[in-house]
């Protein structure tokens, strides 16, 4: 098949529940989709299409991977809170002059008796828990934990999909585990652990959404870390839908 006729080729930054959906949208379609996971999670959830694993090395080598395999468009689908890939992401699709979308979900709102208290980093979420509470359901993920290795007078319970590596809490639990969770089981594990207080990213998306009106209904406080911003120019859109439309306008 001639460069001319070849289905335009979408590299799609994923490891998420949309980028996910997103590959199956565009499975059987007039792209040829190449799907690229970032490797930290042991037995991801592989989309259809095709499938690198692994980074890029910065924003150069993502640059040239699109020059070096034909790549007509670049979705970012990536974690919210994936912002050095999302930034290089900019920056690779910008040198390779290629179009970019960042697609992301919607980010959690707070509603009535929510007790939230808005942080913009992990750093800050780590400040804020002394004055908050001395028992911590922690699920900001297995990175990031050194944030709060020096709470030693604090208890975490950590869940994340694999183990954490140090540095972490002295004073730790993990649970490992995989959402969705629902809203009777979060309302257990915060009995049984006798939790306090809450520390969670705004993830957005409904599979960890019920621990937040687990905490509702507790009284909890909930500290939630802000996500970063999309980089500056990087048009957004919020639904697989929107990314489809856009991709057709993109690259035909």
């Amino acid at each position: 098949m001639s460069a001319d006729t070849a289905p335009p080729h979408v590299l799609l930054l994923g490891g998420t529940t949309e980028g996910r959906r997103l590959a199956e949208a565009l499975a059987g379609g007039p792209y040829r989709v190449t799907t690229s996971l970032a490797g930290r999670v042991a037995r991801p959830v592989l989309p259809p299409g095709e499938v690198r694993i692994g980074g890029f090395g910065g924003a150069a080598g993502l640059a040239a991977w699109v020059r070096g395999h034909g790549v007509s468009a670049v979705v970012d689908a990536t974690h919210p809170f994936a912002g050095r890939m999302s930034f290089n992401a900019a920056q690779g699709a910008a040198d390779a002059g290629v179009p970019l979308l960042a697609l992301r979900r919607p980010g959690w709102s707070a509603g009535p008796g929510d007790r939230w208290h808005r942080v913009p980093d992990l750093g800050a979420a780590a400040d804020a828990l002394p004055s908050l509470g001395s028992r911590v359901f922690l699920t900001t993920g297995r990175t990031g934990l050194a944030a709060f290795a020096g709470l030693d007078g604090l208890w975490f319970l950590v869940r994340s999909v694999d183990a954490p590596s140090p540095p972490v809490p002295g004073r730790l639990d993990v649970l490992l585990a995989r959402g969705p969770f629902s809203l009777e089981s979060e309302r257990e594990l915060l009995r049984a652990h006798r939790i306090d207080v809450l520390v969670t990213k705004d993830s957005g998306g409904s599979a960890t959404a019920p621990k937040l009106v687990a905490a509702r209904e507790a009284g909890i406080p909930v500290v939630v870390v802000d996500r970063p911003g999309v980089p500056v120019g990087v048009p957004l859109v919020e639904s697989v839908g929107a990314a489809v439309g856009w991709l057709a306008e993109a690259v035909g």
